[in-house]
Parts: structure tokens; sequence; C-alpha cells
């Protein structure tokens, strides 16, 4: 939907479990749909729509069949497709996916064909007045140890692909990476001085830069520079200075603690699932990381870890927009308010805003509600502010 003449806005349809294209578009079908007549009923929707690997190559198909009947619906419906979320390649509910969310990552062959897929698909469902993204991870996983030279040559790769499909539909086309925590890049810094060594590599092999500034940039995801105690202005100018394109911005919650608190160290024990990683970041002097919340437990409990009074936690578990956790938790949901308010004072940065909790099925009891609700919730939360 166009909340205003700047900015489309999506959530992203991650949250529902489905792997095919057959159980995608039945998804699409029935719970977007619902959405929708909450929250767009009379005005085009947009869909943001997530894609294992598996559902693109049904999607696009030997001979496109199933891909212009898609346009033909969301036509039909009055909805639109602006953007694609290609971090997770494969099953991404109900088994533990943990690191494996980062597999395949930027080193293979794999991950460069799922992604150009997506961008053959967005050239053709986007407008072009809104042109299209498509969101992926940060290169790799820090513990892959992965060889950063095959991230290039295969993003770039992808760079020139996209390009071609820009040419070809006339439309704007771009990748988002998608910094993390514990990822190949995970803040700020890292981000710029990947990019650096990007472009360095480019020169190197006198390859051309400007497919990079215009077709790879920055999926700037909310919580996940929260949890890295960023300052999102600070953030997103150093990165927009930088000629970094910001491709798309996630608009998504996470959980904040006090590690001194024994009511919130009994209180997180609730969010350990075994589903996803749940990062967990304290604010000490340099950052203390812990890959799983379970990592962090473990040396609290054998009292390894020292603290000061000034530390605070943060975890890498999606919480609603719309809703803090009961006390004594808190959450970073300053974090989202100040880049909405980035936006109304810039709002040239990045036109793609996407709506990201994808942890509805393994929140707390007190935190659910039924999925349309608590999606609809979201966007009343979200709305106002743009």
């Amino acid at each position: 939907m166009k909340p205003n003449a700047h900015h489309d806005l999506a959530y992203c349809t991650n949250i529902h479990p489905a792997e095919s294209w057959e159980e995608t578009f039945e998804v699409l079908k029935t719970d977007v749909l619902a959405v929708r007549d909450r929250v767009s009923p009379n005005s085009p929707f947009a869909i943001g729509l997530r894609l294992s690997a598996r559902a693109a190559e049904e999607l696009i198909g030997p001979d496109g069949v199933n891909l212009r009947l898609f346009k033909a619906w969301l036509f039909e419906v009055n909805c639109y497709v602006f953007t694609i979320n290609g971090f997770p390649y494969g099953a991404f509910h109900g088994e533990r996916v943990k690191e494996k969310v980062y597999q395949p990552d930027w080193t293979t062959e794999a991950r460069l064909t799922y992604t150009n897929n997506l961008f053959i698909i967005i050239a053709e469902l986007c407008t072009e007045e809104t042109g299209g993204s498509v969101s992926t991870l940060p290169g790799s996983f820090k513990e892959f140890g992965a060889d950063e030279n095959l991230i290039f040559a295969n993003l770039y790769a992808c760079a020139r692909f996209i390009e071609t499909m820009g040419a070809e539909s006339g439309k704007d086309l771009h990748l988002g990476l998608e910094p993390e925590p514990l990822g190949h890049f995970e803040n700020t810094a890292e981000t710029l001085a990947f990019f650096e060594r990007f472009f360095a590599w480019c020169k190197a092999k006198d390859l051309r830069t400007d497919c990079l500034t215009r077709h790879i940039g920055i999926n700037y995801d909310t919580c996940h520079f929260a949890l890295e105690f960023e300052d999102c202005h600070a953030s997103l100018k150093a990165l927009t200075d930088a000629g970094l394109r910001i491709s798309k911005i996630h608009l998504s919650n996470a959980l904040s603690f006090d590690p001194q608190n024994d009511e919130a160290l009994k209180a997180i024990r609730q969010f350990d699932e075994p589903t996803y990683l749940h990062q967990v970041i304290l604010n000490t002097e340099p950052l203390t990381r812990f890959k799983d919340l379970p990592d962090f437990l473990s040396p609290l409990q054998t009292e390894n870890l020292t603290l000061n009074t000034q530390t605070e936690g943060r975890i890498h578990f999606h919480v609603p927009l719309y809703s803090e956790p009961l006390a004594p938790l808190g959450s970073t949901l300053d974090h989202a308010e100040a880049a909405l308010s980035y936006l109304k004072k810039f709002p040239e940065t990045c036109p793609h805003l996407e709506i990201e909790t994808y942890t509805w099925g393994v929140l707390p009891d007190h935190l659910q509600k039924p999925l349309t609700d608590q999606i609809a919730a979201e966007y009343e939360w979200v709305l106002p502010q743009l």
C-alpha cells in the first residue's frame, strides 16, 4: 500500500509457513487477503512476498504459466508486489532453522541462481513506478569462515544480472544485503568496510562499480541494528553518505532486558525456543556477543560473565511493534520509531518499507492473538507515523 507519496509498505509473508508455490499461493489467497480486507479493502494492497528456492522455481516454471496466472490474480484482487524476501532459501517454519538460514550462502552458485530467479519474478511483477527489491543475507555467517572473494564474485554476477533485467524491463531493480548479528558483516562499521573491500576487489579486476552502486545496497532491519546498539539516524546517514543504497527498510522490534535483574533473567527463558537463532548482545565495552540465547544463559549460570551496572542486553527475537513485552522486559521499539522519523525528514532515503515480525508461531502466550489481528495491529502502529 502507499501510505504517502514517497513510500510503499507491505508486511513480509515469511510469517506464513509455505515452501512450495502451491502452498504459497494458498496462503496468499487466504491469510494475506484476510489482512488486506482488514487493512486496505478499497485501495491497492502490497504483498511482501517470501519465496523459497523451490517455490521460485515452480513459479517461473518451464513455460511461465504460473507467473502469468499469478500476475493476473494480483490484478484481480487489487494487490501488487514490489519486494521479495530472499534471505531464507529453504524451510523457515516447523523445524530447526538456526544458522541454517544462512545456507547456502553467497559463496555458492545455488544462492546466486536462487536470487537471480527472484529477480526474474520481481521484474515481471513490480511496476515501473515502484521498481523491485529483493533482500538477502549479509554474504554469510561469521563462523562459516566464508571466502570473501567468492562472495564478491557471486554478488558481482548478480549485479550484472539485475542490470540486464532492469534494462529489459525498464524498471529499477536492486538487491539489499541485510546485516544481522554474527553475519559476515553485522553493523554500520562492518558494512562500510565490506563494501570498501568489494569496490577495491572490482577495481583490482578492472570491473565496473556503477552496477554495484545502482543495484546492490542495504536492507536496513531496525531490529538488527538496534541489537548492535547503533544510533539509527547516524547509521542511515553514514551508509548513505558513503554512497550506499538503502534498498529496503525492515520495520521490526527486538527484546531488551537488564542482565542484572533476576526477574528479567527468568523472563527471557520463555523465549528460548528451538527454531530460530536468537543472538544476544550486551552493551559492554566492547560489545559482548552470544550466538544463541542458551549460550548466554549458560555462562550466566556458572557466573563466568562479568557485568557492570550500566549493562543492557538485547535478544534477536522479533516481538510485535504494537505491544511492549511484559515487565521486567523491554524492547527496541525506539529504533523503529527513529527510522520512521528519519524517513519523514529524508523521505527519499528508501521508498520500500516492510513489516517483518516472523516469530508469531513461537511467541509466548501473552503476546499471542489471532494472526490477522496481529498483522493488522502492526499496520495500525506504523501507518500514523508515515
